[in-house]
């Protein structure tokens, strides 16, 4: 079967949204907001919503905060993932990263080819774990957004997607093999 398998029970995720601009306020955040209102129709839980400016070091710090938080699973961030010098959002991302998921951001930037041809190559979107949550980093765009929630994210945060999901590895995260 691939799809959701409806005979299964819905689990909701705790997720953080973390706008990252420097002009962006809540008022004019579509983004941070389009992505709110997604993962709640969803039926996941909002933990927490924050807007920070481009600044590397509190990029990492705000999600230190949130890898350490355990009320928090999954982390969706919007902006700063393009290729000019005040983006620097995949730069913290990677610096926190225990592990990358480069499938992501392959894929996001496959699904964007679709509707914006050659300018997806713009796109560093990045997604990856540390401490036992999810990382993914989406451009700022509202409709980059949409296509990130709509295309991937809300399949791979549902543990009734098959053949697998994200959310069903949520509890082995943190597993780490034995080392003799």
């Amino acid at each position: 079967m691939i799809g959701i398998d409806f005979t299964a029970s819905f689990q909701p995720i705790r997720i953080a949204v973390m706008t990252i601009s420097d002009t962006r306020t809540t008022d004019t955040d579509t983004s941070g907001a389009l992505l709110i209102d997604r993962l709640q129709k969803a039926g996941h839980i909002l933990s927490d919503r924050v807007i920070i400016r481009d600044e590397k070091s509190d990029i990492e710090y705000m999600l230190r905060e949130y890898i350490s938080d355990e009320e928090i699973e999954v982390v969706l961030a919007t902006g700063g993932t393009g290729v000019t010098g005040r983006d620097v959002t995949p730069e913290a991302f990677h610096a926190v990263y225990e592990k990358e998921i480069p499938g992501f951001g392959e894929l996001f930037r496959m699904l964007s080819y679709k509707m914006i041809k050659t300018s997806a190559m713009q796109s560093r979107a990045t997604a990856g774990t540390a401490g036992g949550t999810y990382l993914f980093a989406l451009p700022g765009s509202t409709s980059a957004c949409r296509d990130a929630w709509d295309d991937i994210l809300v399949y791979q945060l549902d543990i009734r997607h098959r053949p697998c999901n994200f959310a069903e590895l949520l509890p082995r995260l943190q597993h780490k093999k034995d080392i003799p």
